[in-house]
């Protein structure tokens, strides 16, 4: 296991992929808890940025993505990315194409570049039961890391909570003013993009709309900021750049520590329901050096 970490923390591909099928499996707790002590102890490196993108099906997350990528190898010669895409599973079949690997083409033996799909397994708020142990591991070997969802709908806002920078693609005519006003979805994201604006007056149109909307959002909500929206075009490399530009500027983490509670809270509800949450919650706060495998370990046993 130490080699392979030691292999995973030099950017092979190959170890990287298999201790992310350890860390996928149902009885990983022994192998996680192992794994991120290790690296918690051994790794100096800094932990990867990470930037959730979501957004309706078919808005052109992946193939924006694919652009992005490529601006990167080019721009950030000393940095490193990886990806995870989430593809929806079915509902009467279990399986999942995990289609989004075929719009975001990478260079083979580019060790900068790392790409992983999961499927949802069903799970709501558009990301993979194990998403956030990937996450967690991947950081510790990339410089970025972009978490795409499963297409969403209103109110799935799970992937902010487990970003520093969370971002919402949309498409041209994807709602009127009262449809963006009542997307719980509308008050997470740090940044909106219109993507597929190869027709200008159409853009143009959404773009005003969405921006009016978010002023009304501000005026109800003061002292929040309005995020930036961005219009972006695959086919015609319009905006590639500027989002490029936008979501690689320096920026601070957000709060490791609220990210952790946040998905421990998840994970009891998934586990053991409201009665679980509630114990959880009534329980002294933990200290903030236990790992979340360590404090899965001990909910486990209590709550079983």
């Amino acid at each position: 296991m130490e080699s392979m970490i030691l292999e995973a923390l030099n950017k092979d591909k190959a170890s990287i992929a298999k201790i992310i099928s350890e860390i996928e499996k149902s009885n990983s707790l022994p192998y996680r808890k192992k794994l991120f002590n290790y690296l918690e102890s051994n790794s100096t490196h800094n932990m990867g940025f990470t930037i959730g993108i979501t957004g309706t099906p078919g808005a052109g997350k992946s193939s924006l993505i694919g652009e992005l990528v490529k601006i990167f190898l080019q721009e950030k010669k000393d940095l490193s990315l990886a990806i995870i895409a989430i593809d929806p599973s079915s509902t009467t079949s279990g399986g999942s194409i995990l289609g989004d690997r075929t719009r975001i083409v990478l260079p083979v033996r580019e060790k900068r570049v790392f790409f992983r799909s999961q499927p949802s397994q069903l799970e709501l708020g558009g990301l993979n039961p194990y998403t956030y142990p990937v996450l967690r591991f991947l950081r510790y070997i990339f410089d970025y890391v972009i978490v795409e969802t499963v297409g969403i709908g209103q109110n799935e806002v799970a992937v902010s909570l487990i970003s520093d920078l969370s971002m919402l693609v949309m498409q041209p005519l994807g709602g009127d003013q009262v449809q963006f006003m009542k997307s719980g979805i509308m008050e997470v994201p740090d940044l909106f993009v219109i993507n597929k604006c190869d027709e200008e007056t159409l853009a143009n149109a959404s773009y005003h709309l969405l921006e009016s909307t978010l002023q009304f959002i501000e005026d109800l909500l003061p002292g929040v900021a309005k995020p930036p929206i961005l219009k972006t075009s695959v086919v015609k490399k319009i905006g590639i750049q500027e989002l490029f530009d936008c979501i690689t500027i320096q920026r601070p983490f957000r709060d490791r520590d609220m990210e952790k509670r946040n998905q421990l809270e998840k994970w009891v509800m998934a586990e053991f329901g409201r009665k679980g949450l509630r114990y959880f919650r009534n329980l002294p706060e933990f200290s903030k050096q236990s790992s979340f495998e360590e404090i899965e370990e001990f909910l486990t046993t209590a709550l079983s």
